[in-house]
Parts: structure tokens; C-alpha cells; sequence
């Protein structure tokens, strides 16, 4: 998932690894990924480009990851998400180990959602996702803040 051979961060280390990540693209590639709900257009074009090349998703697994990452990010900083750690049954659905936990408890996979956009193109806009996403709050948007901790998560697949 996070590349041949690598370990796969767990919920705790997504804003670190994101943030690596988003460092090395941008680095190399001068993309303008700044966490924002407009940079997500950003990704579908940067994800449209690798489907050009027609590399399989084998070899672009470790990129799939990072930009899943930072999807996943734009949804804690914006509309207040929170990274979790996915259950067995979670992770069975989703293919994946991490997802992130929306205010009203509804769970989502950007990482997987990231790999359909992959897979599918533009029909499975990233930007689109975050503006049709239901759970967020709105209010939110800007701030770049931590959500308030829940007594009792609420599980949804």
C-alpha cells in the first residue's frame, strides 16, 4: 500500500507522512498542494496525467498512497475528520488500513477513493468527493483545527 516493502503508516503517523510526502512532490514536481479544498482539483489533474502514461497501479501504488494521504488530510483539516485505524471488517471493505472518521461518525477511505479515481478518472472526482461528501462540517473550512474527541465512535462502513 505505502509502497513495495514498506510499512504502512498507521493512523497516528498519517499527518507526518503526509506531510513528508507533500514535501518530495512538490519538491520535484512544483505542485501547488497547500492542504486546501481547491488543491484536491490539483490531484485529479496529477492523477489524469499518471493514467495517460498508462503505468498499471502496480507501479504507481506508492504515489496512489501519498495522494490518498494528503486527500485524506484535506478531510482533517477542512471538514473535520479524524484519522483512524480501520477494523478487520473496515479493512476488508475498504482494502486498506487507515480511513478517517467524519463528525457525524461516518468512515471513508480516501486512500481507496484516490485509487478509484485512478482507475476510473474524471467520473470519480476528488474534488467532487470533498464537495458532495456527506458528514463534513462546512463551518470548518479554513481552520485547520483538530476536531472534538467523541465518547462513542460511531462505525460505518
Amino acid at each position: 500500500m505505502a509502497g513495495e516493502g514498506k510499512k504502512v503508516p498507521r493512523a497516528a503517523e498519517m499527518r507526518g507522512y503526509t506531510r513528508r510526502f507533500v514535501g518530495r512532490v512538490t519538491e520535484r514536481n512544483r505542485l501547488p498542494l497547500d492542504f486546501s479544498v481547491r488543491s484536491l482539483r490539483v490531484v485529479d489533474s496529477v492523477l489524469d496525467g499518471m493514467r495517460r502514461d498508462g503505468r498499471g497501479r502496480d507501479e504507481v501504488a506508492a504515489a496512489l498512497f501519498g495522494f490518498g494521504a494528503y486527500v485524506g488530510e484535506v478531510l482533517v483539516r477542512h471538514a473535520g475528520a479524524v484519522w483512524i485505524d480501520l477494523d478487520d471488517a473496515q479493512r476488508q471493505y475498504f482494502g486498506q488500513a487507515v480511513g478517517v472518521r467524519m463528525p457525524d461518525g461516518r468512515v471513508w477511505s480516501p486512500l481507496g477513493k484516490v485509487v478509484n479515481r485512478y482507475e476510473a478518472g474524471a467520473e470519480e472526482s476528488l474534488q467532487t468527493f470533498y464537495l458532495t461528501l456527506p458528514g463534513r462540517h462546512p463551518e470548518r473550512a479554513g481552520r485547520g483545527g483538530r476536531p472534538a474527541a467523541r465518547s462513542e465512535p460511531a462505525r460505518s462502513l
